[in-house]
C-alpha cells in the first residue's frame, strides 16, 4: 500500500488498537511473516534518576486580579493583553458622573456642618462668659456644651463622607499596582461594571515559582532536605538549594503542596506552563528508554508499536522526560520488550497483514 494511504488509515488503526483495552477482545496482531524487515530495538532499562520528579506550574509571586471597587462604565482601556506597564500606569477608566456628583454632594454638606459648628462653638463662649458672671444656670450651660458637641461631631462625620466619596471617584481610575505585564483583560469600553467585576490581570515577571503537588508520603524527606532540580521544556536545568513544604495536606487529594522559588533567568517560562521538578530526598525510579522516533502521537495518545511473541501490536503508553533522542516511559512498557523504530513501517505491515486475512 502506498505511504499516503497508510497515513490515512493510521487513525483508524490507532483507535481500533487502543480500543481493545476495553472490555472488548483484542484483534489478533498479523504473524511474524508480516514484519519481515521491520527494523526494531529493545527497550533500555535507564539509569535510576537523580530523584523522583513531578510536574508543577509556574507562577508569578506578584500577579493581581484589578476588580471594579465601584459601580460605572468602561470609558477607555489603555493597555492590553503582553503590554508592559510601568507602577501607577492607568489601565482602565470608569464613568466618574455619579461618583464626582457623591464629591460634590458631600462637599456641601461638610459646609454646611462647618457653619453649625463654628455657631454652636460661638454660642457656647458666651454662655460661658454668662455663666461666670451668673447670668445663666448650669444647666443652660450644660445644654448649650452639648449642643457644640453634637455640631462638632457632624462636622466630623461630614469630613468623613467627604474622604468616602473622593475615595469612590478615585476607584474610577484603575491603575497598574507594580510594574508588571497585562495577562488578561476582561472588558471592552462601552460595558458596565459593577463592584467586584474583575477588569484587567497583572503579573510581574521577574519574580517567579513553582507549586508542586507532592504524595503525603514523600513530604517528610522533602522537609529533612529540601532541595530540588528543575527541568524546563528547553533543556534548561536549575538547581534550588531551598524549597518550602506546606505543613498540611489537602483533605480531598491528600496531597502536600511544595513551592519552589525560582531565582532571576534570563529567558524566564511564562506563568501558568509547566516544568519537571526532581527532588534528590526522593528515590527516583529507573524508567525504560526509547528511542523518541518509536512514539506514535495523536492528539492527547502516545503509543509504541511493541512486538511480542512474535506478532505486533499498537499499545498505549505515558511517555516522560526527553533527553536527546531518547524518551522515557513512565507507563505502559517495560525493559527488555521489543518496539518497532519506525512507526509508518510498522503500520505499513499491519495494513498489508490485515489485507491479505
Amino acid at each position: 500500500m502506498p505511504l499516503s494511504a497508510a497515513r490515512r488509515t493510521g487513525p483508524l488503526l490507532l483507535a481500533a488498537a487502543l480500543a481493545g483495552c476495553g472490555t472488548r477482545e483484542p484483534a489478533q496482531p498479523p504473524p511474524t511473516a508480516a514484519i519481515d524487515g521491520l527494523r526494531t530495538v529493545t527497550v533500555a532499562a535507564g539509569a535510576p534518576a537523580d530523584g523522583r520528579a513531578w510536574d508543577g506550574v509556574v507562577e508569578a509571586v506578584r500577579q493581581a486580579t484589578l476588580t471594579a471597587q465601584t459601580s460605572g462604565r468602561v470609558t477607555d482601556v489603555l493597555r492590553d493583553v503582553n503590554d508592559r506597564v510601568a507602577a501607577g500606569e492607568v489601565l482602565v477608566r470608569l464613568s466618574a458622573v455619579e461618583q464626582q456628583s457623591g464629591v460634590d454632594a458631600a462637599r456641601a454638606q461638610l459646609r454646611a456642618s462647618e457653619a453649625a459648628a463654628a455657631e454652636a462653638e460661638g454660642n457656647y463662649r458666651r454662655y460661658l462668659e454668662l455663666s461666670q458672671a451668673r447670668y445663666v444656670s448650669a444647666s443652660q450651660l450644660d445644654q448649650t456644651r452639648a449642643m457644640r458637641d453634637s455640631a462638632v461631631a457632624a462636622r466630623d462625620a461630614a469630613r468623613a463622607r467627604v474622604a468616602d466619596a473622593g475615595q469612590q471617584a478615585a476607584y474610577t481610575t484603575v491603575r497598574a499596582p507594580y510594574a508588571g505585564i497585562v495577562g488578561a483583560r476582561a472588558v471592552e469600553p462601552g460595558e458596565s461594571v459593577g463592584l467586584g467585576q474583575p477588569l484587567v490581570s497583572v503579573f510581574a515577571p521577574g519574580d517567579l515559582r513553582i507549586d508542586v503537588r507532592v504524595p503525603q508520603s514523600e513530604a517528610e524527606a522533602l522537609r529533612a532536605d529540601p532541595r530540588a532540580v528543575v527541568t524546563f521544556d528547553d533543556g534548561r536545568r536549575i538547581e534550588i538549594g531551598e524549597v518550602t513544604v506546606f505543613p498540611a495536606a489537602d483533605a480531598a487529594t491528600h496531597a502536600v503542596r511544595v513551592r519552589v522559588v525560582l531565582p532571576p533567568l534570563e529567558a524566564p517560562p511564562q506563568p501558568g506552563t509547566t516544568a519537571r521538578v526532581a527532588f534528590p530526598a526522593v528515590r527516583g525510579a529507573a524508567l525504560p528508554r526509547v528511542p523518541a522516533t518509536a512514539l506514535v502521537q495523536r492528539g492527547e495518545v502516545s503509543a509504541v508499536y511493541v512486538l511480542a511473541e512474535g506478532r505486533l501490536s499498537l499499545r498505549q503508553v505515558r511517555p516522560g522526560a526527553r533527553e536527546a533522542d531518547a524518551v522515557e516511559v513512565i507507563a505502559g512498557l517495560r525493559a527488555g520488550e521489543t518496539v518497532a523504530i519506525d512507526p509508518v513501517a510498522a503500520l505499513q505491515a499491519l495494513v498489508a497483514a490485515r489485507g491479505t486475512d
